[in-house]
């Protein structure tokens, strides 16, 4: 006989039941409060009863087989689980057919559907079989115009269960929302049209920088969250990581740094040559803008790019990185950009750190092995980039998330920093975030913050509502 299983913490029991009294389902709780199990428990109950047949679960390429494959084995043991990655999926689909949980990365759906919105024989293949969609990391269909999100509201009929997860769902403004939900409820509680909803939710406000006098900047109302919580509270179950489990304190600052002078003179010469082009009057579109600032942040982090290549101008930023990094037995280090990247693998060679990488250029099977190794103290420092390393991987042996520069995208912020800070963590941990003084460096994890307090204002209702039930 098997070791017997720890029991569902008491949260994960609430959303289970949740979860077997809806078919239709939004779960917003905090990273690492074991989302996973939860579906999986949910999944096999409702097998057993025969409400359920088989699951099809759609998630990010990094966490398909350390989250979902390892915690169908590890919670579900009964249940049989198979990957499917796209290149092989000709090979490996008839097989996986088979099993009871059936994983796939989120771009799956798109080979799923041909040009006319039909499912294919592929897609003809999964949803004869299975009748349960979990949808986990459900911002990766935000974009409703997206191939991939167009691809997704195809498909959602032929799943009479749609279960769908995110801890960050309005990372960017409350329209984030919307195309999810629709997949889920077909447009019940949110409507069918995206523009109804957003005139709901948002406050047009004329921008006069764009030529033709009509252009508008759609801006959330303050009430924004309230509305969309009244809507759609009946679906979802919301907990709070450190309402949920007895957690170690996480702290979170600024590390100051001040740009060496030839760098700062560098940064401020970029800066006045976009102030003047607005000055001048030419016309300077949001993408035109947003170069100009990312030229700004690159030049802060050390380098500036010409192309695909780039050019070192400074290599403090990493050095101080690894220095922080190296106070701790064993640290979690994010990048933005190639060049830090190289930086950091460089600088922490000569220094003779045992490190690994994580991003995109880096197989899963390699990811995988790294998360293992670094679990078990065999790799001391992680380098990664948020996109490649922000949902799903959990590296409770770290103390550390150091954050070589900032970052716009605040999903992919507290994403990383969740991989340290989770469940299952005994120790207490920080968050730091280095910042040039003087530049646009702290302006961006400004702006970050805001968004980050607009999304807890909506998860916030959730978590109020689930605890009253």
């Amino acid at each position: 006989m098997g070791v017997p299983l720890p029991p569902l913490f008491d949260h994960q029991a609430k959303t289970v039941e949740h979860l077997i009294a809806n078919d239709r389902s939004l779960d917003l709780s905090d990273a690492g409060t074991g989302k996973t199990r939860s579906h999986l428990e949910a999944f096999s109950r409702r097998k057993a009863a025969g409400t359920a047949h088989k699951m099809v679960v759609l998630g990010t390429l990094s966490i398909l087989e350390p989250a979902w494959a390892a915690d169908v084995a590890k919670w579900t043991p009964h249940l049989t689980a198979a990957v499917v990655y796209s290149a092989k999926r000709k090979r490996d689909l008839p097989r996986a057919i088979e099993a009871d949980v059936i994983i796939l990365n989120h771009d799956a759906v798109k080979w799923m559907v041909d040009s006319k919105g039909k499912l294919t024989d592929e897609g003809k293949l999964l949803a004869d079989h299975c009748d349960v969609l979990c949808i986990d990391e459900f911002t990766a269909f935000k974009h409703r115009t997206s191939q991939r999100s167009k691809a997704a509201s195809a498909i959602r009929h032929h799943f009479p269960v749609r279960w769908a997860l995110s801890g960050t769902p309005n990372s960017n403004g409350i329209c984030d929302i919307w195309h999810p939900v629709y997949i889920i409820d077909d447009g019940e509680r949110l409507g069918r049209a995206f523009w109804g909803f957003r005139a709901q939710v948002c406050t047009p406000i004329p921008n006069h920088n764009v030529p033709g006098g009509n252009h508008v900047d759609w801006v959330d109302k303050e009430d924004a969250e309230l509305i969309v919580a009244d809507k759609i509270h009946e679906i979802t179950v919301r907990h709070k990581l450190r309402d949920c489990i007895d957690m170690p304190e996480n702290v979170a600052y600024t590390v100051e740094t001040t740009l060496p002078k030839k760098l700062m003179a560098q940064y401020q010469e970029m800066q006045n040559e976009a102030m003047l082009l607005l000055e001048s009057g030419e016309y300077v579109n949001a993408v035109h803008a947003g170069a100009k600032i990312n030229k700004l942040l690159q030049i802060c982090s050390g380098a500036i790019y010409d192309g695909d290549q780039y050019h070192v101008l400074d290599d403090a930023r990493v050095k101080l990185a690894l220095d922080l990094a190296q106070e701790a037995p064993q640290a979690l280090v994010g990048f933005n950009w190639r060049h830090q990247r190289d930086q950091l693998m460089r600088e922490a060679a000569k220094r003779g750190m045992n490190f690994a990488v994580i991003d995109g250029d880096v197989p899963v099977a390699k990811r995988v092995e790294i998360v293992n190794e670094f679990q078990a103290g065999k790799v001391h420092y992680i380098f990664a980039h948020p996109q490649a390393a922000g949902h799903g991987l959990t590296l409770t042996r770290g103390t550390r998330t150091i954050w070589t520069s900032p970052t716009y995208n605040a999903e992919w912020f507290q994403q990383f920093n969740a991989r340290i800070d989770r469940a299952g963590q005994t120790q207490r941990t920080e968050t730091i975030m280095i910042a040039a003084r003087g530049t646009r460096e702290t302006a961006v994890y400004e702006k970050l913050s805001g968004k980050l307090e607009r999304m807890g204002n909506l998860l916030h209702v959730f978590a109020e509502s689930t605890s009253t039930r």
